[in-house]
């Protein structure tokens, strides 16, 4: 069984863990004969089993003892499977005299080999909201029945929102609950530079095919790279059937809807969407200052030394993405250790901190796709509703306030506008734009609308 050294040690962890809760009477059997064994491989159906003593393995190696009874009632609890426990003293391995079983090295893989799960990445540390409730939900029922219901469990939103530290949270907790089972993260730009590098020939002793048939849970960050890799995607669907068909699960994320996803073949985009499509909001004020609190928190400082107002301004201003508002958080606490000095941080000394970064959050250009995408969230559809042939009166509504936006805050020509929305006519454009600012002298909703769209579009 080929498993990392990492796998191997938390196995380990947790069988000590279990074993010691049914010693805690005994403490000092527990020290003696547990607490050093560490676990050297597993070959088939064989624990091969380190310990410190001849003395030990005698005691442990006795199957009619209530130590290798322990011993294995902890290992099926971990890893629910009945493994024979062989044992082996510190000595005879640096003597070279192995245990009657094979010792199994473990063979690591040349593919990935620096795509791995990052431990703080978890559930412990993932604030959860309104925003996210739903996909938090839809990871954890997958995990507790993998391969069932959500496969694959397609997970969107914009950037900066928490998809990748929500991707290994679920990788770190299936391990967790799986041991034995093997867990594989990567990007999709990992993805492409392995397969480039197997096409030329570089990786001629293994497989990428055969490698992904070992993987029992496979975590895809940022699909939408695949973008316009014909060759690379033909590969990904053989490995994306082969895993489905074989019982495996699959979790992608993406920046956008499977529907929205450009550049893709037809046939993958429809298995994306298969499964289970959830989507990850913008934070509301009170996650993002629960998030503000952890960042604290991790950063080791006192959460009572920040102003709550503070916070707050930092909350309202950096609210569209956790990544800049971490940045952010930083910089005021970099200020302050460089600058101020101050025990207590006030509202002002937050403002002075991160001025230079609003003033380049304000001058950064506004584009007639972030126009889209903003008016899209405010209706609750896709980019792609926004910009179809669709005619329906809400689609129509979006799509004329859509383009009057386009026209208001950008210098962009009605031709052009017409072209992000399905090659229309410039004519079209026109008449869009005309009706809606003919709506805006008598419809106060439709006021109301626009301004709330103009701000969300300035920060």
């Amino acid at each position: 069984m080929v498993m990392s050294l990492t796998q191997q040690k938390n196995i380990w962890k947790r069988v000590l863990s279990y074993v010691q809760s049914k010693l805690d009477n005994d403490i000092h059997m527990y020290q003696y004969f547990f607490e050093k064994t560490t676990l050297y491989s597993i070959d088939d159906d064989t624990m091969v089993i380190v310990v410190n003593s001849p003395v030990c393995k005698t005691f442990l190696n006795n199957q009619e003892q209530r130590g290798y009874k322990l011993l294995q009632e902890a290992v099926e609890q971990v890893t629910q499977t009945n493994f024979k426990l062989t044992f082996v003293t510190e000595e005879e391995l640096k003597s070279n005299n192995p245990p009657e079983t094979k010792l199994n090295e473990t063979k690591s893989s040349i593919f990935f080999k620096q795509c791995v799960l990052n431990p703080k990445y978890n559930f412990d540390t993932f604030v959860a909201g309104d925003c996210n409730k739903e996909a938090i939900q839809a990871s954890l029922l997958m995990v507790s029945n993998p391969a069932v219901s959500f496969n694959p469990l397609f997970i969107y939103s914009k950037p900066g929102l928490g998809k990748t530290h929500l991707l290994h949270a679920i990788g770190n907790y299936f391990q967790e609950k799986n041991p034995l089972k093997k867990v594989q993260y990567l990007s999709a730009d990992d993805f492409i530079d392995e397969f480039v590098k197997y096409v030329r020939g570089n990786q001629e002793t293994e497989n990428l095919k055969d490698y992904f048939k070992t993987i029992d849970l496979l975590l895809i960050d940022d699909i939408q790279a695949l973008k316009d890799k014909k060759s690379t995607g033909e590969m990904f669907f053989t490995i994306f059937n082969q895993m489905i068909n074989s019982g495996k699960q699959i979790v992608l994320t993406s920046d956008r809807n499977p529907n929205d996803l450009q550049g893709l073949e037809e046939r993958l985009v429809s298995r994306f969407s298969m499964g289970l499509t959830v989507n990850m909001k913008i934070p509301d004020t009170e996650t993002l200052m629960k998030i503000l609190e952890k960042k604290i928190i991790s950063n080791q400082l006192d959460y009572k030394m920040f102003d709550y107002d503070g916070l707050l301004f930092l909350a309202t201003n950096f609210s569209k993405n956790v990544r800049e508002l971490e940045g952010a958080l930083n910089r005021v606490i970099f200020y302050n250790i460089t600058m101020k000095h101050l025990k207590r941080i006030d509202l002002n000394t937050i403002k002075e901190s991160v001025s230079q970064m609003l003033k380049t959050k304000t001058n950064t250009t506004l584009t007639e796709e972030k126009i889209i995408e903003e008016v899209a969230e405010f209706y609750n559809m896709t980019d792609t509703q926004i910009t179809s042939k669709v005619r329906t009166s809400q689609i129509a509504l979006a799509r004329r306030i859509a383009m009057y936006l386009c026209r208001e805050l950008t210098s962009t020509s009605y031709k052009k506008i017409g072209a992000l929305f399905g090659n229309r006519d410039h004519s079209t454009v026109i008449t869009a734009v005309v009706k809606v600012e003919t709506e805006l002298k008598t419809d106060a909703q439709l006021v109301n609308v626009i301004n709330t769209l103009k701000k969300r579009l300035k920060k």
